[in-house]
């Protein structure tokens, strides 16, 4: 095959400006929320949980309640989650540079899956210390704990809210989602574990209600962990569905064959593909190819395609599965 028939696209067109719009297209505006709500977010999220985080360590100490202070350390260890979403969600926005073709998109990828494994970590910490309390119940000041816990019901909900919006579309988001409603929800269950203390007596209570939200949150993070991981070792990201996408490009007029096809996400909301089209009555033209990717940029929500069109000429397979015995 002569290099003349040799034909790599990509999707800004000639213009190769990656830098517009943060790296974040006008094309796919649809999928995007506004730049700079997710920092928005994030920001105030922070803000308020290390504030609470402050007050409930406080108060878990004037009221001797090891829960609200185990509380708060989950809550800290969550704004430390928090940072490592925002820090990522601003480097997926960096422009290509040096060796960094693709910019810094990928590290939404690691922090998905860092908040995902710290989540596990917490959960683990908490399990343990709620065995803990089964053997040694330790008295805990029922009001003070209920209180402050409702104030922890409350900060934790508004901070979810705030991703909630944003958690659909992004996978690194939605880590910092899933952080926040579990906060949330671990709060509500120390407000009615002190409620019911109060009421009762029982001390034990306090250490079966964390076992619970443990059981809920590892639940919650098995999906973002399992989906970061997939996305870390290049996988097809969940919303693409492979074989439609092998089909419309085979099925498109004058193509006869499609191979060495290979999509992946090359951050949590980004996806490229690359792909051989075998056109044997030659090269299309510009018009042709930039249809075809257009349409798989709206109908699969492939951001960045490299589609190279071959005659057929000469014999061609995939380099990768010559080497898979």
């Amino acid at each position: 095959m002569t290099h003349d028939h040799a034909h790599a696209h990509d999707d800004h067109g000639h213009d190769h400006d990656h830098g517009h719009h943060h790296g974040l297209g006008h094309h796919h505006h649809h999928h995007m929320p506004a730049p700079g709500t997710d920092s928005r977010a994030f920001g105030l999220a922070i803000g308020l949980n290390l504030l609470f985080v402050a007050i409930e360590f406080t108060y878990g100490f004037i009221a001797h309640s090891t829960a609200l202070m185990a509380d708060a350390g989950h809550n800290l260890s969550d704004v430390l989650g928090l940072l490592l979403a925002w820090g990522a969600a601003l480097l997926a926005k960096s422009a290509p540079h040096g060796r960094y073709t693709y910019g810094l998109r990928g590290s939404s990828i690691l922090a998905a899956l860092a908040n995902g494994l710290l989540l596990m970590v917490a959960c683990g910490a908490i399990a343990w210390e709620a065995v803990q309390r089964f053997t040694e119940p330790a008295p805990v000041a029922g009001l003070t704990v209920s209180v402050v816990a409702a104030v922890g019901v409350a900060v934790n909900g508004f901070s979810a809210w705030l991703f909630m919006r944003l958690a659909k579309d992004d996978l690194n988001v939605r880590g910092a989602y899933l952080h926040m409603a579990a906060d949330a929800a671990l709060s509500l269950g120390v407000v009615v574990a002190g409620l019911a203390i109060m009421a009762t007596g029982w001390h034990w209570i306090d250490p079966a209600v964390s076992l619970v939200i443990v059981v809920v949150i590892v639940a919650g993070t098995w999906s973002l962990l399992r989906e970061s991981v997939q996305l870390s070792m290049a996988a097809v990201p969940p919303g693409v569905d492979p074989g439609a996408v092998r089909a419309f490009l085979a099925g498109w007029p004058g193509v006869s064959e499609v191979h060495d096809l290979h999509i992946w996400a090359m951050s949590t909301t980004e996806t490229a593909l690359t792909a051989h089209v075998v056109m044997p009555g030659g090269y299309p033209g510009d018009q042709v190819i930039d249809a075809m990717v257009e349409r798989l940029r709206e109908d699969f929500a492939i951001h960045h395609c490299t589609l190279q069109v071959e005659e057929g000429t000469t014999h061609h397979h995939c380099a990768l599965k010559e080497h898979a015995h």
